[in-house]
């Protein structure tokens, strides 16, 4: 147990079994009593809910539980901050139930640069992600609804990643009742990619520079990975001098850089154009906020060959789909937050983009969720996400 538990904590391709249920452990398991806070590389957040760590090195790991009550159940398992994985998986009385997906893990660690070579060695955090499972050395598990969980094994995975970059829009937002589509993407893709969201609130192109992100992202990406580019809710803000962009030249040319690097490490990237706010006039249509914006990701995307999901236009189907009065109910704060969603709003965008993933070549065959039409999206009683612990009453930075 010991010795296999040392090799996981090694990165090397030795899967490890936790018992989390009160039978006997079975061969080499380890196991993990209800009560058991972390220590010693595993074990439960000390927090009040019930989510389950293990030490890692960064990667990709493979986890795969069995699930499964002497009652009927429904079982919701989240990754790291919130992120969906299983999405209320039911199971009949006495059913058990083998589920397996990819967990991407990280710490905000760079390889030192040469001596006398510019970079640095971490990446430049925000305060509000200290002690944030994103960046933390653990792989974190939040089991919710009835919890009827009774192993999880865990090994690395060699698969391709989906990496995101972007705005608060899109980062896996730590505390209720705020989320984002980064973070419910993994529930509609199979077991065989992973998503590796690096996007942060208010970052803009040239912050994700200066803060050393992207310089993480392409520490490890690589041949038969993805990179998925949405900016532009914050770089068109005027009055942040330092890192505001020009719709028609200086965005465009940051995002072709982001482009030609993805491409130099052999990578595919691709361009999402911004969620619009949710702004009705008098006739129930989106008013525009993003101004030129998402015409210049098309037309950058048709200059460079790079296909682009048009997050811009689902979006606003799916506010006036639901109207002035119900689509309130997918932004955070009740609704009188504009820009930022809640679960319901996130799973909605997280649909979209699903499909627009769909028609990406080598990509297509990931994409497990049914069809989406955002000029019919489901209302919110259809899509009652498990929400998680952690609660928060501060709005998401670039608001």
């Amino acid at each position: 147990m010991i010795a296999a538990l040392a090799m996981l904590l090694a990165g090397q391709a030795v899967p490890v079994t936790y018992r989390l249920d009160d039978a006997t452990p079975r061969g080499a398991e380890i196991r993990v009593e209800r009560d058991r806070t972390y220590r010693d590389g595993y074990g439960y957040e000390p927090d009040g809910g019930r989510r389950f760590s293990v030490a890692v090195p960064e990667g990709n790991w493979r986890v795969t539980l069995t699930i499964g009550d002497k009652r009927a159940a429904t079982t919701t398992v989240k990754a790291e901050a919130r992120r969906l994985m299983l999405d209320r998986v039911p199971t009949r009385a006495g059913q058990r139930l083998e589920r397996s997906f990819v967990v991407n893990t990280r710490t905000a660690a760079l390889t030192p640069p040469p001596a006398n070579a510019p970079g640095g060695t971490t990446v430049r955090l925000k305060p509000r992600e200290a002690g944030s499972p994103t960046w933390d050395d653990r792989l974190t598990l939040e089991l919710l609804g009835d919890v009827a969980v009774h192993t999880v094994r865990i090994e690395p995975a060699a698969v391709p990643t989906l990496y995101l970059v972007g705005d608060s829009t899109v980062t896996d937002q730590p505390s209720e009742p705020a989320a984002s589509w980064g973070q419910m993407l993994p529930a509609f893709l199979d077991g065989q990619v992973a998503v590796a969201n690096h996007a942060e609130s208010g970052e803009t192109l040239k912050s994700f520079l200066i803060e050393l992100r992207l310089d993480k992202v392409l520490a490890t990406i690589g041949k038969g990975d993805w990179l998925l580019i949405q900016f532009g809710h914050n770089d068109q803000k005027v009055q942040w001098p330092q890192t505001y962009v020009e719709a028609g030249t200086t965005y465009r040319a940051y995002l072709k850089a982001y482009i030609a690097e993805a491409r130099r490490r052999g990578a595919i990237p691709v361009l999402v154009t911004s969620p619009e706010r949710r702004n009705f006039d008098a006739a129930g249509r989106i008013q525009p906020s993003l101004g030129d914006y998402p015409a210049a990701v098309r037309a950058v995307g048709a200059e460079e060959g790079v296909a682009v999901i048009d997050l811009n236009a689902a979006s606003i189907a799916i506010y006036e789909a639901l109207g002035p009065a119900v689509s309130p109910q997918a932004f955070n704060d009740g609704g009188a937050d504009r820009t930022h969603h809640d679960n319901y709003g996130a799973w909605l965008l997280a649909r979209a983009v699903a499909e627009g993933i769909r028609t990406l070549p080598g990509m297509a065959a990931h994409v497990t969720s049914a069809r989406f039409d955002p000029a019919r999206p489901p209302l919110p009683d259809a899509v009652a996400i498990v929400p998680s612990v952690a609660r928060s009453d501060v709005r998401p930075d670039g608001n």
